[in-house]
This record gives structure tokens, sequence and C-alpha cells, in this order.
């Protein structure tokens, strides 16, 4: 059964989790992307929750979490502030010291944005990381910086920076955020099957009526977009290879028909993450997690027994 619950942070913000399996077990954390939120793992939670304690946050911004107003709160010290005092909170309750590490953190989209440099900064916080699609800050810079292809793929960033983004995307029933959720994989799609059906719907549509502006901040707070006309600061941005190394055991899942993220992000990814085993899923978009729940889970599955 799926848990809802409020996790008050020591610093002031509020995160809105659903959780499964014992509190005592050990710990996974999952991280959602944006348009979604933490419902998206659900299927997961309960697939884990024999074995571990699986808590899903709804990240700042989303859902009914906490909202700063304010783009400068969405940066990803503060939203790695955010997961640290989360596994505190659960260890605490779980009788464990609040430094113990958790057994994995799972995370998509923006919530692997956090996760790779948790992972990478605070490595004693977690055992193994899985990300899926998500790309790793150092080959995102770098397709940015050099590719015409990724730069067209990730011009619609800078469409969701606009000021007016939340009015334009919540007009006549988000019909401008539908399509970014398309409802069939290249498999499905000749199947005629598909995972976006009424019920699911319902959820985002419950979801992004809570509110937008949390999540496009993420948008406004990074520094990983393609340059305009009036920005060019990307042209000259770096990171120090020891900042974004991660040396814990990690597991990328992605879906190659992702036509936000383009394959290319995985050329060169074990200069920066040494202990990395990659699974490419041929056909799959980026939202795989709905798309091949069980292909995901045993792949996780694999991971936490090795």
């Amino acid at each position: 059964m799926i848990e809802t619950l409020r996790v008050a942070l020591p610093h002031g913000i509020t995160l809105s989790c659903r959780a499964a399996g014992a509190p005592d077990a050990p710990l996974l954390i999952f991280l959602h992307g944006f348009p979604e939120a933490a419902f998206v793992w659900d299927e997961l939670l309960l697939h884990f929750a024999d074995s571990y304690r699986c808590v899903a946050p709804n990240l700042r911004g989303f859902e009914q979490s906490s909202a700063p107003a304010e783009a400068e709160a969405y940066r990803v010290k503060h939203l790695m502030a955010d997961i640290e005092a989360l596994v505190a909170h659960c260890n605490r309750v779980a009788g464990r010291t609040a430094d113990a590490p958790l057994q994995a953190l799972v995370a998509h989209d923006w919530g692997g944005a956090v996760a790779w440099n948790i992972a990478a900064q605070r490595p004693a916080l977690l055992e193994r990381l899985v990300i899926i699609n998500s790309p790793h800050p150092a080959t995102f810079l770098r397709e940015l910086q050099h590719s015409a292809a990724q730069q067209a793929a990730s011009a619609y960033m800078n469409f969701l920076c606009r000021p007016d983004a939340a009015a334009l995307l919540a007009a006549n029933d988000f019909a401008r955020l539908w399509p970014f959720l398309p409802a069939r994989s290249t498999e499905q799609a000749s199947s005629g099957s598909g995972w976006l059906t009424d019920a699911v719907r319902a959820q985002y549509r419950a979801v992004w009526s809570a509110g937008l502006q949390g999540g496009l901040n993420y948008y406004r707070a990074s520094p990983l977009r393609p340059s305009t006309a009036t920005d060019a600061s990307l042209a000259t941005l770096q990171f120090p290879a020891e900042s974004v190394t991660v040396k814990v055991p990690t597991l990328v899942i992605w879906g190659e028909a992702d036509v936000a993220l383009l394959p290319a992000l995985l050329d060169g990814l074990e200069a920066y993450v040494p202990r990395m085993r990659l699974v490419r899923v041929p056909g799959a978009s980026h939202w795989i997690v709905h798309e091949q729940p069980a292909l995901v889970a045993r792949e996780i599955e694999a991971a936490l027994q090795s």
C-alpha cells in the first residue's frame, strides 16, 4: 500500500512524500522530474516494498511540497540539502544514525540532476546510484556547447524560463503541456498500446493544477540551457572534474528514443562515472519508467544485488 506523508525538514522546507515498505527496512529514495511528481514511482515503490523502505518525495516546488517563489531557491545546492535532510529523517525514524547511507538513490530527469550532484559531492550518503534518462552535468555541458542537435533538442528549456510560461502551459486544460508526454514508445505505437490512460492523465492534471511555477524554476535556476542572443554565459561555463566525478557504483538506464536528451550524452560518460553499468533500451523514450516499469525494476534489482 502507498502511504502519503509530509516531512518537515529542519531548514524550513516540507516535502510531501509517497512511501511503501517497513520504516526500518533498508532505504531507497526515488526522485522524479518535470513535469511529473512522486506518483510516477508508485509501481516501483510497491515492487520493492517487501525488502526496502521506499520513499519518493515530491521535490520542492511540486505537488504539495514547499514552493518558494524565487528561482534562486531551486539551485542545486538547496535541492541537495532537501534530500540529505530527508535521508536523515528516514534514518532517525528507522532507528539508524542520521548519516547512515541509503541503499540506492534512484532518479529520473531533474531528479537525476540532483542525484548526480549528490553522488559526486556527498558520496557517503549513498551506497549506489541509479540514473534514468538524466544527463550527467559534464556531458550535458559539452553537448550544449558543441552539438547543434542537442542545442535544438533543448531549445524548449528557454521557453520554460519565460515569465509567462506557467500561464501558457496551463491554458486550455494544459494544451501545451500534454505533448511533453508522448503516450506511446516506439514499440507501443506499433502495437497500439500506451501508458497515458485517463487515470494517469487525471494524476498529472491534479499535480499541474497545484501549480507549475516551482517546476519551471528548476530551469530558471540552472545554467545548463542553450545560449541565447541575450545570454551566452554557457560558452564559458566549466565544471572541475573533481566536482562532477561519481565514484559510487552507478547504473544508468537510457531510453534511446528520448527526443530531448540525445544518445550522444552517453559518449565519454565513463570518464566521469568509472564504476558504471550502462543499459541502453532501444525504442524507449524519456518516459521509460511509465513505458517499461518491469525492465526498470529488473535492472534496479540487479544493481542492488551486485
